[in-house]
């Protein structure tokens, strides 16, 4: 088809030279640099920095850094002053994993890697004030994480206790329960156990109402609320103990949030890592016991505590003592207890509580 006379064809936009002239504009006049004018409203937006773990970065950091950069060119073309900085959290396992992948010294691997996210990032255009830029390796960066290590340590909040951890014999490492998936650890694909071992702990419930009171002022979604609640784990309640039958040396402590139900309490769960487990069950169900712990240990706390409807547990073949009536109550070994949750065993009440309901 023939072109109309006197139109003319409009322009193609040349991004290989536009692009990279206003990124060398914003960086010669740094554009987004954080900037304090009196009588302007702040903002601090932070995105969460990228593991410099790869050869470069995949399409699931725009995703999320786009989100956050048009927060914050929409709130400097509302007047706000904004800080938007960027870093790098270069310690730890995806450091590791793909030093040992390439053969390469993570200190170099890194330093690489940096380089590569940094020109990425610069091109995508987001609005970073990279005058701010961090690096979790940075010595002047690293002393003031020991510094408030040391200062938890000294005020109490950080002490050592030997608890049931989600152990990855492939990556010499324990791992956070979202860092493993049916079993295995999210990077490589290594099988996962439950074992006890000691390490170093921060009592955060020392704060829980705080934590938990401070919820209230910011606006994120309920669902995000609702985990950080459980995370959280503040709840009112009271101890109760339970003595074991033909074991004068054992007692069962557990949290309720309903010690009014204490009266329809029909049988007692202990968590499969239950440092009891082993000393009450009878010889009849130790080979049960045993399986089942062992088949337990090769779940996270997040498998265990979602699960299906279905809940699955095994006799110990010892009883508990009704602290009132003194009545002769059964002691199960269930998966659906968690050992880090409480005291790791619950007193079981089916009127009460679906999930001891489902469970009976």
């Amino acid at each position: 088809m023939a072109r109309k006379a006197g139109r003319a064809e409009p322009a193609r936009y040349d991004h290989g030279e536009v692009e990279p002239r206003w990124q060398r504009f914003w960086h010669e006049h740094a554009t987004f640099r954080a900037v304090r004018r009196p009588g302007r409203e702040k903002r601090y937006v932070l995105d969460m920095f990228p593991y410099p773990s790869a050869a470069g970065l995949h399409v699931g950091h725009p995703e999320g850094y786009t989100a956050t950069d048009i927060v914050c060119r929409h709130l400097r073309m509302r007047g706000y002053d904004v800080l938007h900085p960027m870093g790098w959290d270069a310690f730890g396992l995806p450091a590791e994993q793909h030093a040992i992948r390439t053969g390469t010294h993570p200190t170099a691997t890194t330093r690489e890697n940096v380089a590569t996210f940094k020109r990425q990032l610069k091109m995508l255009g987001f609005s970073y004030d990279w005058s701010r830029e961090i690096d979790t390796t940075d010595p002047q960066y690293l002393r003031w994480t020991q510094w408030i290590f040391l200062k938890l340590f000294e005020r109490g909040l950080a002490y050592q206790d030997e608890i049931p951890v989600n152990w990855c014999p492939g990556l010499g490492t324990v791992l956070a329960n979202e860092e493993v998936i049916d079993g295995k650890s999210e990077i490589g694909g290594y099988p996962v156990v439950r074992t006890p071992l000691r390490q170093w702990m921060l009592r955060i419930t020392a704060y829980a109402d705080r934590l938990a009171e401070d919820l209230k002022l910011v606006d994120w979604p309920g669902g995000t609320l609702t985990a950080q609640r459980r995370w959280i784990g503040r709840s009112e309640g009271a101890d109760v103990h339970f003595a074991v039958a033909d074991h004068a040396d054992a007692d069962i402590g557990v949290f309720t949030t309903r010690p009014d139900t204490l009266m329809g309490v029909t049988y007692v769960v202990l968590a499969p890592e239950h440092t009891l487990v082993a000393k009450v069950t009878t010889s009849e169900h130790r080979d049960e016991v045993g399986a089942y712990v062992e088949a337990a240990a090769r779940k996270s706390d997040l498998d265990r505590i979602a699960g299906t409807p279905q809940k699955t547990g095994v006799p110990t073949g010892a009883f508990a003592l009704h602290p009132i009536t003194g009545v002769r109550v059964p002691i199960w070994v269930a998966d659906y207890v968690v050992g880090s949750y409480g005291t790791g065993a619950v007193m079981a009440v089916p009127a009460h509580d679906q999930r001891d309901f489902a469970f009976a």
